[in-house]
């Protein structure tokens, strides 16, 4: 079941047990071999989520993004010489808005993604907004705050952490977060569109061949769909 927003006025403790430290350490050490192959191969990238912010539960996806990333061919050469499986490579599209993004699928709660559009500030600072951290910061056990699906600010604590509700308090959030106040009231819109009208499908979901590159497939869409077109002439590749 999806996470619904939430509206409570008070900011509330969360302690975390043993159980909850062990698997944020399980899921980071996850991203960090991740990231560490991408990064012997010099592309940077981050984690994003609860992994970033540390309020991890079992159906915690690892997401690992390459805000700049070069040609899909390095990230999968590097992905292949550190033996971390390709299992699925997928190019997707939110909306007709949206960059058009590469993903490829490590395993049902691991993957690694990348935009094939250049991306709109706001669009950046998703990730900041969901909380995001480097491949140092996990070095350093540092964890970071974001908001939650819930559209609950999650402050991280020696103990665990504290949340409290973004709405109504937009401002504060997009100062603390370091984000545009367009990208807080982005992702409220989405989040509160989701809880009424419940998950929409996107725009573009295209599965590559094996024999396919995402460049290629990209080149095919955009000859293809208009929208696809007319969102790489605005924002470029």
């Amino acid at each position: 079941m999806a996470k619904k927003p939430v509206t409570r006025a008070e900011r509330l403790e969360v302690v975390y047990n043993q159980k909850r430290w062990e698997l944020l350490k399980e899921l980071r050490s996850k991203a960090i071999q991740i990231m560490e192959a991408l990064e012997r191969s010099r592309l940077s990238s981050i984690v994003h989520g609860s992994i970033a912010r540390g309020d991890v539960t079992e159906k915690s996806d690892i997401d690992v993004f390459l805000p700049q990333p070069p040609s899909s061919f390095l990230i999968e050469t590097a992905l292949e010489q550190a033996g971390i499986p390709i299992n699925r490579r997928v190019i997707m599209q939110a909306t007709p808005l949206y960059a058009v993004k590469g993903h490829i699928e490590i395993s049902k709660q691991q993957c690694v993604s990348f935009p094939l559009a250049k991306l709109r500030p706001v669009e950046r600072g998703f990730y900041k907004f969901g909380g995001e951290a480097s491949l140092s910061t996990l070095k350093e056990n540092a964890r970071v705050p974001g908001v939650d699906k819930r559209l609950m600010l999650i402050e991280p604590t020696s103990k665990g952490h504290v949340e409290s509700t973004v709405m109504g308090r937009e401002e504060a959030v997009a100062h603390l977060l370091g984000v545009s106040l367009e990208t807080v009231f982005d992702r409220v819109r989405a989040l509160r569109r989701r809880d009424e009208v419940g998950r929409t499908g996107v725009f573009i979901e295209r599965e590559l061949l094996p024999s396919e590159t995402f460049e290629e497939v990209l080149k095919k869409l955009a000859d293809q769909n208009p929208a696809v077109r007319r969102r790489l002439k605005l924002y470029g590749k």
